[in-house]
């Protein structure tokens, strides 16, 4: 992978933990049941760029975890906000640890991935490559 590629990559994944940030602010909105239509309309726009995003990072590279299905299974038990506003306690719990167990695989992915940006950068600087 090239120095480009690597750039390229770190790029993406940040911006895609920036989307998940934003799908964990949607939860928050639905237990507190402070949302409209454009509301809506959001979140369903950004659970289509988490989507299409993974397949672009698992493109790139082999990623063990989060896995596709973790993902995909979040993703598809939070079909609107009106129907994450009607869960009960428990199961918005259980979606935010299911959340937070795949935005900290993704830092785990970037902090390697940033080992890597470095480790370019050093041969580069010394003039290795």
């Amino acid at each position: 992978m090239t120095t480009k590629d690597i750039n390229q990559l770190v790029t993406q994944i940040e911006t895609h933990i920036e989307c998940w940030k934003q799908f964990n602010h949607f939860i928050s909105l639905a237990r507190a049941k402070k949302f409209g239509p454009t509301d809506d309309s959001h979140f369903l726009e950004i659970k289509s760029i988490i989507v299409q995003e993974l397949e672009l990072i698992f493109a790139s590279i082999e990623v063990q975890s989060p896995t596709r299905e973790e993902i995909h299974g979040l993703i598809t038990n939070c079909p609107s906000l009106r129907t994450l506003s009607e869960m009960s306690e428990g199961g918005l719990r259980g979606l935010e640890t299911q959340w937070h167990k795949i935005y900290i695989g993704w830092h785990a992915i970037l902090g390697q991935l940033k080992v890597k940006q470095r480790a370019e950068e050093q041969k580069t600087f010394w003039g290795k490559k």
